[in-house]
């Protein structure tokens, strides 16, 4: 196990200053000292791919840059690295981390493929590759590899993260809000309420024949933790996919309602999505976008939401319904009203989780059986 500032020093003597990324736990500590340091510039970006062209971006204009992101991710990132520094021949050093590992530490199901596909897809990408250094002494000679590589080929190269490579680092300043004014006519209600709370409103608000699609990270758990029912289905990566599901549910079916609980990491992911929900109109469908402005299940990293007005977005898509709700009897009634969908309502609240928060017990493949099973399909 090595320090993430050992890695990041030696980095920046090959003049790696600049870092973009999408958070994993395992990343933390590069985030948290990337962030902190004076010297350094970390970007955080909406998607891997993103990740990868800022980093590409930064290299052109002559500044040595890291993209970071965990391998359920790399998905997002392929056609930039298949496409952009592979034609363009830019080099970007990569740090992957190996969620799902075959073999190694125990975790989350959605990783599994990933986990045991990650070092075959770098290489069909033609992108050489080692596992992160986890001594002292091996970081210097795996960071000339890199360079030797990078200086040579014009190519990415990539280094794929472990679990415990890497020591704990504590976040010691903060990005800065950049709260800037929202344009429209709207403005950002204050928070008061954490997520369980208002996802509790959901519930209340809710009929056993509605179907509610939670968004993947503490929101589908916390949403069990309120009580288990074959009309939730809880998300599970596939992060920023979870309105689009709920729009593939909602024009399959038509006589129930949908509530796509959303959150404003994966909604800043794809928001391409807005769009798209917009023009095909399902009355059927409710998004709800619960903004606590950070990624809350992989280590409280912000988001850019302070600096967005997600109601403008949504009625600049074509939402014909936009509301804020920002305490759960407004959050209740809003639910409630009757209107033309799709409807879009924007749920500002504080950071925070529950203690002891429970998993589902269930397997992601027994969750959507036991939905069919619900829907009848």
């Amino acid at each position: 196990m090595i320090r993430a500032e050992s890695f990041i020093a030696a980095a920046e003597k090959h003049g790696f200053t600049l870092y973009s990324g999408v958070p994993c736990s395992y990343l933390t500590p590069f985030i948290n000292h990337t962030i902190s340091s004076p010297r350094l510039r970390y970007v955080p970006a909406a998607n891997e791919g993103d990740a990868v062209a800022i980093a590409a971006g930064a290299s052109l204009g002559g500044r040595r840059a890291v993209a970071m992101f965990q391998n359920s991710g790399l998905g997002n990132a392929v056609n930039p690295l298949t496409s952009l520094t592979h034609s363009f021949r830019i080099p970007v050093l990569l740090i992957i981390t190996w969620r799902g590992e075959p073999g190694g530490a125990p975790d989350e199901p959605q990783h599994e493929l990933m986990g045991s596909i990650t070092p075959r897809l770098l290489e069909l990408m033609q992108i050489p590759w080692e596992t992160f250094p986890t001594e002292e002494a091996q970081i210097a000679s795996a960071l000339e590899r890199a360079v030797a590589h990078m200086a040579r080929e014009y190519r990415p190269y990539a280094f794929v993260m472990q679990k415990g490579s890497v020591v704990d680092t504590k976040l010691e300043a903060t990005t800065p809000a950049h709260d800037l004014p929202l344009v429209g006519q709207r403005s950002r209600p204050l928070a008061h309420h954490r997520r369980q709370p208002m996802l509790a409103a959901i519930r209340a608000a809710c009929t056993p024949g509605d179907l509610l699609i939670a968004t993947t990270g503490y929101t589908g758990r916390e949403l069990l933790a309120l009580g288990d029912a074959p009309n939730q289905f809880y998300m599970v990566g596939s992060m920023g996919c979870a309105v689009s599901l709920a729009l593939g549910f909602a024009i399959a079916q038509k006589n129930r309602r949908v509530i796509a609980i959303d959150g404003d990491g994966g909604a800043l992911m794809r928001l391409g999505a807005l769009t798209t929900v917009a023009h095909e109109r399902p009355d059927n469908l409710d998004h709800v976008l619960i903004d606590n402005g950070q990624h809350e299940s992989t280590g409280g990293q912000a988001t850019v939401s302070t600096g967005v007005d997600f109601c403008a977005l949504a009625a600049a898509s074509g939402y014909p319904d936009v509301a804020i709700a920002a305490d759960p009897e407004a959050l209740t009634r809003a639910l409630s009203a009757r209107s033309p969908g799709p409807r879009f309502i924007y749920v500002p609240v504080i950071p925070g989780v529950v203690a002891s928060l429970p998993r589902p017990s269930m397997t992601p493949a027994e969750v959507a059986a036991r939905l069919r099973a619900h829907l009848g399909t």
